[in-house]
Protein backbone atom coordinates (compact mmCIF):
# COMPACT_ATOMS: atom_id res chain seq x y z
CA UNK A 1 0.00 0.00 0.00
CA UNK A 2 1.44 3.05 -1.48
CA UNK A 3 2.26 5.89 1.69
CA UNK A 4 0.60 9.91 0.86
CA UNK A 5 1.33 12.44 3.09
CA UNK A 6 -0.97 15.53 2.42
CA UNK A 7 0.09 19.08 3.29
CA UNK A 8 -2.15 21.94 3.81
CA UNK A 9 -3.39 24.72 6.11
CA UNK A 10 -7.08 24.53 4.95
CA UNK A 11 -8.90 22.23 6.94
CA UNK A 12 -11.56 21.23 3.78
CA UNK A 13 -8.94 20.57 1.55
CA UNK A 14 -7.40 18.14 4.00
CA UNK A 15 -10.30 16.33 4.20
CA UNK A 16 -11.77 16.29 1.09
CA UNK A 17 -8.39 14.69 -0.46
CA UNK A 18 -8.04 12.45 2.40
CA UNK A 19 -10.95 11.00 1.94
CA UNK A 20 -10.74 10.81 -1.89
CA UNK A 21 -7.25 8.77 -1.41
CA UNK A 22 -8.38 6.42 1.18
CA UNK A 23 -10.87 5.64 -1.17
CA UNK A 24 -8.61 4.88 -3.89
CA UNK A 25 -6.41 2.33 -1.67
CA UNK A 26 -3.50 4.54 -0.31
CA UNK A 27 -2.62 4.97 3.15
CA UNK A 28 -2.59 8.99 4.23
CA UNK A 29 -0.76 11.07 6.57
CA UNK A 30 -1.97 14.51 7.23
CA UNK A 31 0.35 17.97 7.66
CA UNK A 32 -1.12 21.01 8.23
CA UNK A 33 2.32 23.08 7.57
CA UNK A 34 5.46 22.52 6.35
CA UNK A 35 7.18 21.89 9.77
CA UNK A 36 4.99 19.05 10.50
CA UNK A 37 5.44 17.63 6.88
CA UNK A 38 9.23 17.44 7.35
CA UNK A 39 8.59 15.71 10.96
CA UNK A 40 5.78 13.29 9.31
CA UNK A 41 8.61 12.55 6.20
CA UNK A 42 11.47 11.77 8.40
CA UNK A 43 9.22 8.89 10.04
CA UNK A 44 7.28 7.89 8.01
CA UNK A 45 8.95 7.69 4.60
CA UNK A 46 5.75 8.30 2.37
CA UNK A 47 5.66 7.40 -1.21
CA UNK A 48 4.83 10.81 -2.14
CA UNK A 49 3.46 14.30 -0.71
CA UNK A 50 0.58 16.54 -2.27
CA UNK A 51 1.77 19.36 -1.02
CA UNK A 52 0.19 23.06 -0.80
CA UNK A 53 2.73 26.17 -0.91
CA UNK A 54 1.51 28.55 0.87
CA UNK A 55 1.68 27.62 4.66
CA UNK A 56 2.81 29.35 8.02
CA UNK A 57 6.25 28.34 8.96
CA UNK A 58 7.44 26.48 6.38
CA UNK A 59 6.11 27.14 2.69
CA UNK A 60 5.91 24.11 0.31
CA UNK A 61 8.92 25.61 -2.23
CA UNK A 62 11.04 25.32 1.39
CA UNK A 63 9.45 21.60 1.88
CA UNK A 64 10.39 19.83 -1.60
CA UNK A 65 13.62 21.61 -1.44
CA UNK A 66 14.22 19.97 1.48
CA UNK A 67 12.89 16.56 0.58
CA UNK A 68 14.86 16.22 -3.08
CA UNK A 69 17.98 17.50 -1.06
CA UNK A 70 17.95 14.55 1.32
CA UNK A 71 19.52 11.43 -0.20
CA UNK A 72 17.29 9.23 2.12
CA UNK A 73 14.04 10.99 0.48
CA UNK A 74 14.94 12.40 -2.92
CA UNK A 75 13.17 9.23 -4.35
CA UNK A 76 9.67 11.13 -2.54
CA UNK A 77 7.49 11.80 -5.52
CA UNK A 78 5.72 15.19 -4.79
CA UNK A 79 2.62 16.95 -6.59
CA UNK A 80 2.32 20.52 -6.04
CA UNK A 81 -1.49 21.69 -5.42
CA UNK A 82 -1.66 25.01 -4.97
CA UNK A 83 -3.48 28.30 -5.98
CA UNK A 84 -0.26 29.95 -6.82
CA UNK A 85 -0.80 29.69 -10.67
CA UNK A 86 2.16 32.08 -12.29
CA UNK A 87 4.42 30.70 -14.20
CA UNK A 88 7.31 31.88 -11.94
CA UNK A 89 5.46 29.99 -9.20
CA UNK A 90 5.34 26.93 -11.52
CA UNK A 91 9.03 27.10 -12.35
CA UNK A 92 10.03 27.51 -9.09
CA UNK A 93 8.02 24.63 -8.02
CA UNK A 94 9.48 22.45 -10.94
CA UNK A 95 12.84 23.78 -10.44
CA UNK A 96 12.43 22.30 -6.81
CA UNK A 97 11.91 19.26 -7.75
CA UNK A 98 8.27 18.80 -7.80
CA UNK A 99 7.41 16.11 -10.29
CA UNK A 100 3.86 17.85 -10.52
CA UNK A 101 2.65 21.20 -10.31
CA UNK A 102 -1.74 21.68 -10.09
CA UNK A 103 -3.60 24.30 -9.75
CA UNK A 104 -6.19 24.99 -7.24
CA UNK A 105 -9.27 25.05 -7.58
CA UNK A 106 -8.93 21.15 -8.86
CA UNK A 107 -10.94 17.72 -10.42
CA UNK A 108 -11.29 15.09 -7.91
CA UNK A 109 -10.84 13.41 -10.81
CA UNK A 110 -7.86 15.04 -12.30
CA UNK A 111 -5.83 14.60 -8.99
CA UNK A 112 -6.75 10.86 -9.02
CA UNK A 113 -5.42 10.21 -12.03
CA UNK A 114 -2.47 12.03 -11.65
CA UNK A 115 -1.59 10.54 -8.23
CA UNK A 116 -1.89 7.36 -9.98
CA UNK A 117 0.17 8.52 -13.04
CA UNK A 118 3.17 9.38 -10.68
CA UNK A 119 3.63 5.43 -9.57
CA UNK A 120 3.52 3.77 -12.72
Amino acid sequence: MKKILIVDDEPNILLSIEFLMKKEGYRIFIARNGKEAIDIVKKEMPDALILDIMMPEVDGFEVCEFIKTNEETAHIKIIFLTAKAKESDIQKGLSAGADLYLKKPFSTKELVKKVKGIFN
